[in-house]
């Protein structure tokens, strides 16, 4: 849909002097610290917006910054601004802080949490044939990348633990549909190992 026809679709339920919605819109994505859902960017406009408009302004103005050295991505938790992947050496020129690095544990652990869940510690175990250190779960969850999600009604309750929307939001997906294959994981820790 055209700007055109996006302003025109909103035109009867915005009063006439408020700012063009699709830059408040803008404004307001650019600014948000976290991704915002539909209903909070809903709120924005005190409810009188469609969620059927607000998806084409959205649409609009992913669009407009298509190309750009920013985009707008839909993830799991809403909508937020991105720096493209292709800028990220510059941007760490200016904060040359290392990104944590997580052991081989770490890293089967929430693939197998994140390609069979919900797990129990248990079923890791037997997955990985060794025993899951609690350091390794401790750190998937105070990333928020795993949380205890129930408990299988099995003697001792164990706790079944499956990836957060913050997992998927760090990683830019909507959701585990979009995960890569299996393989592809595979292969990465590998070449990881060889590094080392």
């Amino acid at each position: 849909m055209s700007t055109a026809n996006t302003d025109r679709c909103l035109a009867p339920e915005l009063p006439d002097d408020a700012v063009e919605p699709k830059r408040v819109l803008e404004a307001v994505l650019l600014s948000a610290r976290e991704p915002l859902s539909l209903a909070d960017l809903k709120k924005v406009f005190s409810d009188q917006i469609s969620a059927e408009a607000l998806r084409a302004l959205l649409d609009d103005l992913r669009a407009e910054w298509r190309g750009r050295s920013v985009e707008l991505l839909q993830v799991a938790s809403g909508w937020r601004f991105r720096t493209r992947a292709e800028f990220m050496p510059y941007l760490e020129r200016l904060n040359p802080e290392k990104p944590p690095r997580y052991s081989r544990a770490v890293l089967e652990t929430l693939a197998i949490i994140a390609y069979r869940q919900p797990v129990t510690r248990g079923d890791i175990e037997d997955i990985r044939g060794v025993t899951v250190a609690t350091q390794v779960i401790r750190v998937l969850e105070e990333r928020g990348w795993v949380d205890v999600v129930g408990h299988r009604d099995t003697p001792g309750r164990p706790a079944l633990l499956a990836t957060t929307r913050k997992f998927l939001d760090d990683l830019g997906l909507r959701s585990l549909s979009e995960l890569p294959a299996l393989e592809q994981i595979t292969s990465t820790l590998d070449l990881a190992d060889a590094h080392q």
